[in-house]
């Protein structure tokens, strides 16, 4: 049977040998990937210095499959075996920063961690997962990617916002800081069932912000979808960038989320909209150093 060329220029070039070319094919081929691919898609993306460092079995049992499925995921890919793929991580982090479990065991080393099953455990433990979570955001998100998106606030003649399940709090806070600051925003509430008609009205003039995290709200993806599809920009907040939200998004800010006992925080989220929110109440007041958000009071 004749091979494709497309099938045999792939195995002359072999697998990808670079984080960045082997994260490039992974999106490229997601969307064809069975579910169980697509787990240790997602997990290999959000997790790449665990992933350099922890057993096949590990990362298995985080992906929810048997470690044979991370082998054949791997061949898939072209490599020989899971360790051939686990070696481009490996290499990558040589130059990265520590991981968000090396983070944790650091921070519990600085504070004096120790068995502790009192209700002040559980403060104490997500205020540590908190501060790790901060801190890799701060080294994931660029300069570049957070002035594109205050631009396209900044000019937007509307902006409308859309969040909901655990992303309502963070599109809350938006909404109410940008009506102090006197910019016009639209809060697409899921209430009366409204959110999908009052999105069709959005024009290209405005802008889209959305927010979406595991698992995704069925109509935030499809207002991103259609919205985007007529031309409106997008800035998204999601937790990969192998979110659904991801390939509608003119700017996309992924933050990964970690494994909580119970619930999942907001902390790098919030941050992360707070910056925003701020950084441009910076341009709206022409005050880069020290801009002011007013505050409704009673009189």
């Amino acid at each position: 049977m004749k091979v494709p060329e497309k099938k045999r220029e792939k195995a002359r070039r072999g697998p990808p040998e670079t984080y960045e070319g082997l994260i490039r094919i992974i999106h490229d081929r997601h969307a064809e990937m069975s579910n169980s691919y697509q787990k240790i898609a997602v997990y290999l993306t959000q997790n790449p210095n665990d992933v350099a460092v922890a057993s096949i079995h590990a990362i298995a049992e985080k992906c929810g499959i048997h470690a044979s499925g991370c082998v054949r995921f791997a061949q898939s890919l072209g490599y020989q075996g899971f360790k051939e793929l686990q070696a481009v991580f490996r290499r990558r982090l040589s130059t990265a920063a520590p991981g968000f479990n090396a983070r944790v065991k650091a921070l519990e080393d600085e504070l004096g961690a120790r068995e502790d099953r009192s209700e002040m455990s559980f403060l104490r433990d997500l205020i540590v997962r908190d501060i790790s979570s901060l801190q890799d955001l701060l080294t994931s998100v660029t300069a570049e990617r957070i002035a594109e998106a205050v631009t396209l606030m900044e000019h937007a003649d509307t902006i409308y916002l859309i969040g909901q399940l655990r992303s309502a709090p963070v599109v809350g806070l938006l909404h109410y800081v940008l009506t102090m600051l006197g910019k016009r925003a639209v809060l697409l509430d899921s209430a009366g069932g409204l959110a999908t008609h009052t999105a069709k009205v959005i024009r290209s003039s405005d802008l889209l912000l959305a927010i979406s995290f595991r698992f995704y709200a069925n109509e935030v993806v499809n207002v991103v979808e259609e919205t985007a599809g007529r031309g409106v920009p997008v800035v998204a907040i999601s937790d990969s960038t192998l979110s659904p939200l991801a390939k509608n998004a003119r700017v996309l800010f992924a933050v990964p989320e970690h494994e909580y006992t119970f619930s999942r925080s907001l902390a790098a989220p919030m941050c992360l909209a707070q910056s925003l929110i701020v950084a441009l109440a910076s341009r709206l007041q022409n005050e880069t150093r020290q801009p002011r958000i007013p505050i409704a009071t009673q009189t």
